[in-house]
């Protein structure tokens, strides 16, 4: 019964997609009353224009986005920055934060704080050299943002996975923790649901997917395709309380990922539906 559930649910995203602008009265998404959020990675979108994106992010009813540096630049004027927000707002979207952003001297520190400040956020997910993780603290007690290590799995040494975010940063300031991309984590042998539980108090924001593997060799798929254990994983976030958002970033077929995103954002929301009490 709840593949079925679930299966209805991409179903009906599909429709969505395909209908979005046809529908005068649309029905909340299936996560309104959770304390979590759907979003998508900017990242998503890197092969396409802020129009496209937003148009996609329409279709299948996602409010939050991530906000990467080739949609709004960091040289954007207060003009730009304001035409900017106009256009999300338009569309229902939220700009939430900004990133990720690597950052390997302290003047790359003080502009992406800066850039950040000029946005309007008040999260940074960033890659920063490890040795710049002091600096790093000193600008969060500064700004008052949260500052958010993105993990990047087997494919470089830096920051890995949610066991070396946490390594790195349980003895820094509370605001700053890591953006738990479950896929990467998953690739590096790790378990994203444990690891949630784990450091919950330090995850200020997650990227979704699915992957087929639990090493380097592992790819990414549509969620529900893959090897996470979404009903535990949504589960999780329940229990531990999160109240961030959970940004989709798809990484298979870039320069085609429509129908991708739109299954996997089904996929999500059936899963949701179905894991309820």
């Amino acid at each position: 019964m709840k593949r079925f559930v679930i299966l209805l649910s991409v179903l009906l995203q599909f429709s969505f997609m395909l209908s979005a602008q046809e529908r005068p009265g649309e029905q909340p998404p299936p996560e309104t009353n959770e304390k979590f959020k759907i979003g998508m990675a900017g990242y998503t979108f890197v092969n396409f224009d802020l129009d496209k994106t937003l148009e996609t992010m329409e279709k299948v009813n996602v409010k939050y986005l991530c906000i990467k540096d080739f949609h709004l630049p960091f040289n954007s004027t207060d003009q730009e920055i304001a035409a900017f927000h106009k256009k999300l707002a338009a569309k229902g979207v939220t700009g939430y934060a900004v990133g990720p952003i690597y950052m390997k001297t302290e003047k790359e520190v003080d502009n992406a704080f800066e850039y950040a400040k000029r946005v309007g956020v008040k999260t940074i997910v960033g890659v920063p050299n490890v040795e710049l993780l002091p600096y790093v603290d000193k600008k969060v007690k500064e700004y008052d943002f949260k500052y958010a290590i993105h993990l990047h799995g087997p494919d470089i040494a830096l920051y890995p996975d949610a066991d070396d975010v946490w390594n790195h940063t349980k003895d820094l300031d509370p605001r700053i923790g890591m953006c738990l991309d479950i896929g990467h984590d998953l690739r590096n042998g790790k378990d994203p649901i444990k690891d949630l539980k784990k450091y919950h108090s330090r995850v200020f924001d997650i990227h979704i997917k699915d992957v087929t593997g639990n090493t380097k060799l592992g790819y990414t798929v549509e969620i529900g395709r893959g090897l996470i254990d979404f009903p535990a994983f949504v589960k999780m976030l329940r229990k531990v309380g999160y109240t961030g958002v959970c940004s989709l970033e798809h990484e298979k077929n870039m320069k085609d990922p429509f129908l991708g995103i739109a299954e996997a954002i089904g996929y999500f929301r059936g899963v949701i539906q179905t894991t309820k009490k």
